[in-house]
């Protein structure tokens, strides 16, 4: 099969897709698509927001709809690295025998991440990065594909251990959850308090995820495109030359190459998803806000004034 022709199978897949989990999920079509666009990506994504707002019930909806092994973990501050990578024990006859973690599966839910210490945080990045752990000097390569979702409660910091800037670098989206409007209330309420069950079909393999995301990787980009893309990553680096003066006002540090390489594939599934062969500025400028919204480090100014990290990057189109 060509790569139009896979293409133009994704558009009907993943409109499916949005429909099966519209079944269980109403309203927060942004936050879906950005999660949909960072897992066909190959990324991950941070999601911020309130307790519930459904965070937990997405993902497992998501993971159902697309057919994958999904896990969830607590992260508390007496978590521990084997906790969640697994640990060696000794069988029977005496020898060492290693005991899968709850990061063995295709999508992991890693819920408050930032109310465990660094030490634990850190477990995760090898797996992020590398898509594979090492214990007691073993390396065990992790199923593909594979996603971390992390979410953090932006109100509770009592007890908290911050993301260092690395490991918020790891993660392609940086989602913010809003509370659902009046009418998409109602309709929560309505479907969540009567006893009917929502039944969602799996509409994907692994194997057919890992396809379009190949696919996905192979399209063309125009090189004003990247360019685009890498102006617009340089333009919040407060020492640049290019840098807004929004930026030179309010911004202590600007985003890294990896911003620049996740805003062209990141815009590139985003043009998958519109039946387009190659993706132009339009959705480069689409992803944008969700990309480098973690990546910008605001000053003591900016805090002061209320500057939002969304004011900074709408100023830079």
């Amino acid at each position: 099969m060509s790569d139009v022709a896979i293409i133009e199978n994704f558009v009907k897949k993943y409109a499916g897709l949005k429909q099966e989990v519209a079944k269980v999920i109403i309203g927060q079509d942004d936050v879906v698509n950005q999660i949909l666009i960072s897992i066909f990506s190959g990324g991950h994504s941070l999601l911020v927001g309130v307790p519930g707002l459904a965070k937990t019930l997405m993902v497992n909806t998501i993971a159902q709809a697309l057919g994958l092994d999904f896990k969830r973990i607590q992260f508390t501050p007496d978590l521990m690295p084997s906790d969640i990578l697994g640990s060696e024990i000794l069988d029977e006859n005496r020898h060492f025998k290693f005991l899968k973690g709850p990061i063995f599966a295709n999508i992991i839910l890693a819920d408050e991440i930032n109310r465990t210490p660094p030490k634990t945080q850190a477990a995760l990045l090898e797996a992020m990065q590398e898509r594979a752990v090492t214990v007691a000097g073993h390396q065990y390569k992790l199923s593909l594909p594979y996603f971390v979702l992390a979410t953090q409660n932006p109100i509770e910091q009592e007890g908290t251990y911050p993301l260092p800037e690395a490991q918020l670098d790891r993660f392609m989206f940086a989602i913010n959850l809003e509370y659902p409007s009046f009418q998409e209330e109602v309709d929560v309420v309505k479907a969540t308090t009567t006893d009917i069950k929502t039944t969602v079909n799996p509409l994907f393999t692994a194997q057919e995820i890992i396809d379009f995301q190949n696919v996905i990787r192979r399209i063309p980009v125009a090189d004003n495109v990247i360019e685009y893309a890498v102006s617009l990553v340089g333009k919040t680096r407060p020492k640049e030359e290019t840098a807004a003066d929004i930026v030179r006002e309010f911004v202590d540090w600007g985003a890294g190459p990896r911003a620049s390489q996740n805003l062209i594939l990141a815009a590139k599934t985003h043009a998958a998803t519109k039946g387009k062969f190659s993706p132009d500025i339009e959705d480069v400028q689409a992803v944008a806000t969700g990309i480098l919204r973690h990546r910008i480090i605001k000053n003591y100014k900016a805090e002061a004034e209320g500057i939002t990290d969304e004011k900074i990057i709408e100023s830079l189109f």
